[in-house]
């Protein structure tokens, strides 16, 4: 089997901006972007001209840009998708952090493509960008049990055992980074998938 490199450039994580969202699961995205920032003593700035909050870092001699958009959930795509074209990037060099609901909190995947399974900030992703084909961070989050709670569910805090189980597995997460870095996302996926090849 083909070993899955990619060159990534962009790291998107999804969120709603706003003191209203900051600690709602839906915004798992922003906080696992932000905890990166902090690992690299990296700063966001707004971008106007995107509507986005933009951080660069600088990699073995290339720029690999972190990105939140400020457009609201159910728009992503927009500030995503015009900030790919001006950069010049194809779906499989973006990977997008999201918050999942079919994984339990403390429980984080990395994956290649896929539909959008409901999630708004991926559907717009998939409708901006014109394909499928990018890597996601899958923030495990939980499932209230019943389909018609799911709005109020992502829009709300999770528990504090929920939250300290999120962090632990973005913390996790962060100990990958390296390999997405270097562009081996196969020995990414395998360090966060097994837990005792991460280290952990």
């Amino acid at each position: 089997m083909a070993a899955l490199t990619a060159d990534i450039r962009l790291i998107v994580g999804l969120g709603n901006p706003g003191a209203d969202y900051v600690n709602t699961r839906h915004n798992a995205g922003f906080w696992f972007l932000d905890l990166l920032a902090e690992h690299l003593s990296l700063s966001f700035r707004h971008e106007k001209r995107f509507n986005v909050d933009e951080s660069r870092y600088r990699y073995a001699g290339r720029d690999v840009y972190f990105l939140k958009p400020m457009t609201f959930m159910n728009r992503s795509g927009q500030s995503v998708g015009a900030l790919a074209r001006y950069y010049k990037l194809q779906p499989d060099q973006i990977l997008v952090v999201h918050d999942e609901l079919d994984l339990a909190p403390g429980d984080n995947r990395l994956k290649q493509g896929g539909g959008h399974g409901g999630h708004n900030g991926l559907r717009d992703l998939i409708n901006h960008l014109g394909d499928t084909g990018f890597f996601r961070i899958r923030i495990g989050i939980g499932h209230p049990g019943d389909s018609s709670q799911v709005i109020n569910y992502v829009l709300h805090r999770p528990t504090i055992s929920e939250f300290d189980a999120i962090e632990a597995a973005n913390r996790r997460t962060l100990e990958v980074m390296p390999h997405i870095f270097d562009g081996r996302l196969d020995k990414a996926m395998q360090a966060l998938h097994t837990p005792d090849a991460a280290g952990t």
